[in-house]
């Protein structure tokens, strides 16, 4: 008997292809659209390119591929940027194109040509000064040294059809598989037969590694060393999800079993390879692809270091060095005829080098117990024949069900257990076709084909029904968790990150009230920092709401494409606030001022309008300070984090505020303090108010400010000025401290 609310194998893959399609549509139509349409200068501002570069060095990269080291364009930079990269959203890992730059008095159709031209490349590396590009199509072998442009350039952020190519590939291939071929784990993935019974007493009596770790950590790990197919590991922000993951790989280790890491994104997955490396430093292990933090740790562990410094680097090593030569002199020949020439040696060279190295990695790899990886890269050539135990996804919470299946597939050997850790009740993965309007026909043709399609195989209506109302923000982690229930999963309910009052609010709202604030956080404030710092309002309270009520606060929703390209494109209807920015400024100088240090402030906005303005009003103040937005920030922590809702109109529309796992990510950055400036706070007491009591217990009960009378504000245009008027504090007390000289009082109303 199969458990509840299982699709059809058949059903469940045809309805993920159809989805997937969709996704990639509506991803390819936005990076063509803004491409065609906006212009160079707003592309940048929506953190797609960086514009006014030049090629600082060219050297030989892994599978013998060339990369291009990007700095600012000496021509530019300043002493204030230091040679710093504007802020961008390009990072490790996604497809760019690398152009010449249009000259300032080129015509529109000049520029237009100019943008479809140069050589595309995937990220491999981005640092404060620059980016380094591997050029090529990834997964194809091409080598675009040839068409790699002089002067100065410009790096844009393109679709990434590779991804979807691996995940359709990985789809396509169950598809195909009859039921009867399907792996024991499989099946219970599939909802075809339920998960086995752990066998408790096998593992009670364990001896941890980690001798410090707490009651509910041990229990995940021996609930998935016991489990035979699956094991869910949910842990909320701070539980020592990690550490949890670390014991459990080491007693996989100790058991004999090969262990195949992976994570939707570099980080999620380098943090595991930095904290088994420390913990463990004589296991072999092997981090395929290429690691976004330059960390010795990861490094050391990385194919593109190993290749070079193990034993058998050496059957490559004089390749790379000719290839390195060949490269450099590239740059120096002016003459057609003699670069040529020396292209043409590169590819000869290319092939040889491919050759040796591909024998480097496959024995680096075999050797290895524990491999590491993103859930894209585990589909890699590097992994096709190897055969692996068991599959962890650590921040499965935050990946694509598909995604999910490219280790369990793509892999040569059937593995007999998957271990899914994450937080379901945080972010769910980004999908952008969800709420896309402009592709609706597309959408609507693609869903009735899909129905059409579904029909063939004669599925149930309920079965439609489901069917139709899929969404890929449904994870693997969600999916496996309602089909089968809470008996695969364990929580680690012991934080070690927030103050207790911090963390009320996710404790209460969405994890049944079980969380614990560990002794070491439970009241720890700013005032406690292992450094000096004042006693003021700020560092002796754990949470601070601003009310920022009042028409003096308007929300601005941005469009700066000049109307070629739609705002809701472009910036997702961006929106910014001048006067909270003017406030979370003066904040965040306040903070500074009793002695924080501004390595340990980050402040956080939904909106990435809101983050440009905070950006020119802190960054070069305060070099060290963290700014992100929400999405971005999921998974960090800072000492101090300040909060930028932006949102204030009279529909008291609220924005992101109605995703209560995106407010749940907001709570779970900071450790001692966090600030909050919303205009909805006044709002919440009226009739139709969107937040929840619980929400209204949190403010209540704790220290949070108040808007003066807006009569006080008439004879005052500054808006910095009239934010700080704002700052009015609950109770018989007025904040004292002036933006300015000329303000050193305010009334009291």
């Amino acid at each position: 008997m199969a458990p509840p609310n299982a699709l059809p194998p058949s059903a469940f893959f045809t309805t993920l292809l159809t989805l997937l399609s969709l996704e990639q549509d509506s991803e390819i139509a936005e990076t063509t659209l803004l491409l065609s349409s906006a212009p160079l200068s707003t592309l940048s501002r929506a953190g797609l390119a960086i514009l006014n570069l030049s090629i600082q060095s060219l050297k030989t990269g892994l599978g013998g591929r060339s990369v291009v080291e990007l700095g600012l364009d000496s021509a530019i930079v300043s002493k204030d940027t230091k040679g710093e990269l504007p802020e961008h959203g390009i990072r490790t890992g996604d497809i760019v194109r690398l152009a010449e730059m249009p000259k300032g008095t080129a015509k529109k159709k000049e520029v237009s040509e100019l943008k479809g031209k140069g050589v595309e490349g995937v990220v491999i590396r981005v640092g404060e000064r620059a980016v380094w590009v591997a050029l090529g199509k990834e997964g194809n072998g091409s080598e675009d040294v040839e068409g790699v442009p002089d002067g100065k350039l410009w790096l844009v952020k393109l679709a990434n059809d590779v991804t979807y190519k691996r995940m359709n590939q990985t789809l396509t291939k169950l598809l195909e598989t009859s039921e009867s071929s399907y792996t024991m784990l499989q099946r219970v993935l599939l909802g075809l037969s339920f998960p086995g019974t752990p066998d408790m007493d096998k593992v009670k009596d364990i001896v941890f590694f980690d001798p410090t770790l707490n009651a509910s950590q041990r229990d995940a790990v021996r609930f998935a060393l016991s489990s035979p197919e699956i094991a869910l590991i949910h842990g909320p922000p701070g539980t020592g999800k990690t550490y949890t993951l670390i014991e459990l790989i080491l007693q996989l280790l100790k058991d004999g079993q090969r262990v195949l890491v992976c994570g939707p994104s570099n980080i999620s997955v380098d943090n595991i390879v930095e904290r088994l490396a420390l913990t463990s430093p004589g296991t072999p292990i092997v981090r395929l692809g290429h690691p976004a933090r330059l960390l010795p740790g990861v490094l050391n562990h990385s194919l593109e270091v190993l290749t070079r410094t193990s034993e058998a680097a050496s059957i490559v090593s004089d390749v790379r060095k000719e290839m390195d030569e060949k490269q450099a002199s590239i740059r120096k020949s002016r003459n057609g005829r003699e670069r040529r020439a020396i292209y043409a040696d590169l590819k000869e060279l290319r092939k040889e080098y491919r050759e040796r190295e591909g024998k480097c990695i496959d024995g680096l790899v075999k050797g290895s117990q524990v491999v590491l990886s993103t859930l894209h890269g585990a589909g890699g050539r590097q992994v096709r024949n190897e055969k692996f135990d068991v599959v962890v996804i650590d921040e499965a919470s935050q990946a694509l069900e598909p995604q999910c299946w490219i280790p369990l597939v793509l892999c040569g050997g059937n593995v007999q257990k998957l271990v899914l850790a994450g937080d379901h009740l945080q972010l769910p993965p980004t999908v952008k076709s969800v709420d896309n309007k402009d592709n609706k026909d597309d959408k609507k043709a693609k869903m009735k084909e899909l129905e059409e399609d579904l029909a063939k195989l004669s599925v149930k209506d309920e079965e439609m029904r489901i069917a139709r109302n899929w969404s890929l923000e449904t994870t693997m982690f969600d999916r496996l968790l309602g089909m089968h229930g809470p008996k695969i999963k364990r929580l680690l309910n012991t934080q070690y990150r927030m103050h207790e009052k911090i963390m009320r609010f996710p404790s209460d709202e969405l994890y049944e009230g079980k969380l614990v604030a560990a002794d070491a956080v439970k009241a720890r404030l700013l005032k406690h920092l292992p450094y000096q710092v004042k006693e003021t309002e700020d560092t002796v309270e754990p949470l601070v709401f601003y009310d920022t009520q009042g028409e003096d606060f308007p929300e601005k929703t941005e469009d700066d494409s000049g109307g070629s390209v739609k705002k809701s494109i472009l910036l997702g209807d961006s929106k910014s606030n001048e006067m909270e920015a003017a406030v979370v400024a003066m904040h965040v100088r306040n903070l500074m001022e009793a002695g924080l240090r501004d390595e340990d402030i980050a402040v956080v906005t939904p909106y990435n309008a809101q983050l440009a303005i905070l950006s020119s009003m802190l960054k070069e103040k305060y070099p060290n300070i963290e700014l992100g937005s929400v999405d971005g920030f999921q998974g960090r922590e800072k000492e101090a984090v300040i909060v930028s809702l932006v949102r204030s109109n009279a529909e008291k529309e609220v924005g992101f505020l109605g995703e209560k796992r995106r407010l749940n990510g907001k709570f779970n950055l900071p450790m001692r303090l966090r600030l909050i400036f919303p205009f909805i706070l006044t709002a919440r007491k009226r009739q139709h108010c969107p937040v929840s009591a619980s929400q209204r217990r949190i403010c209540s009960g704790h220290h949070y400010s108040r808007p003066i009378m807006s009569d006080h504000l008439d004879s005052c245009d500054d808006p910095t000025k009239k934010a700080f008027m704002y700052s009015w504090r609950f109770g018989n007390s007025v904040e004292r401290q002036s933006i300015s000289q000329e303000v050193d009082e305010i009334p009291r109303g």
